[in-house]
């Protein structure tokens, strides 16, 4: 199964390296900018909770163990709907390669189904099409492709992505 989702990952992903050439003139997103991973909530599936967890079996022990650290403390907080990437290290992703399709997709402003334009969120930050957006309304042509992820997992009948859960409910 894990061999059919690296297959799905590549079509995928150059599909998404299309749209983020696209607007590159409106993304910001460049590496050691975590606004993404510090505060918000990962939805994975247990197949991407899978491939996320072969990464992190190969890390080096040293991030591996600060990984472990990071879930530690995330599990011993208030159960919040926000908190930190526990992969974030350093400023940087611990497992990018095998990141979920959550983190892939983040970044790009959708058209979704019912016609309303998903923005991310540091759209409101002065970050990602924030000079394309006032806070109202929005001057450019988004994505025209739902890009939620049941909208991705459906994309793809043949793979069994499995429960969703918030990252943090995986380790919990």
């Amino acid at each position: 199964m894990l061999e059919r989702y690296e297959k799905f990952l590549k079509s995928f992903d150059e599909k998404l390296a299309l749209y983020f050439e696209r607007d590159k003139d409106k993304i910001k997103c460049q590496k050691g900018c975590t606004f993404c991973c510090e505060n918000a909530d990962y939805p994975l599936s247990l197949l991407e909770m899978k491939y996320l967890m072969q990464g992190f079996l190969r890390l080096d022990k040293d991030w591996h163990d600060r990984v472990r650290e990071n879930i530690k403390k995330l599990k011993s907080r208030k159960k919040t709907s926000s908190y930190p990437c526990p992969f974030l290290l350093d400023g940087e992703c611990a497992v990018y390669a095998r990141r979920p399709l959550t983190c892939r997709v983040h970044g790009l402003a959708y058209m979704r189904s019912d016609g309303i334009v998903k923005l991310p969120e540091c759209a409101r930050t002065g970050k990602n099409y924030s000079s394309n957006f006032d806070g109202q309304s929005i001057d450019f042509e988004p994505v025209k492709e739902d890009l939620n992820l049941d909208k991705i997992f459906a994309s793809a009948p043949e793979l069994d992505f499995g429960e969703i859960r918030s990252m943090i409910n995986w380790f919990l």
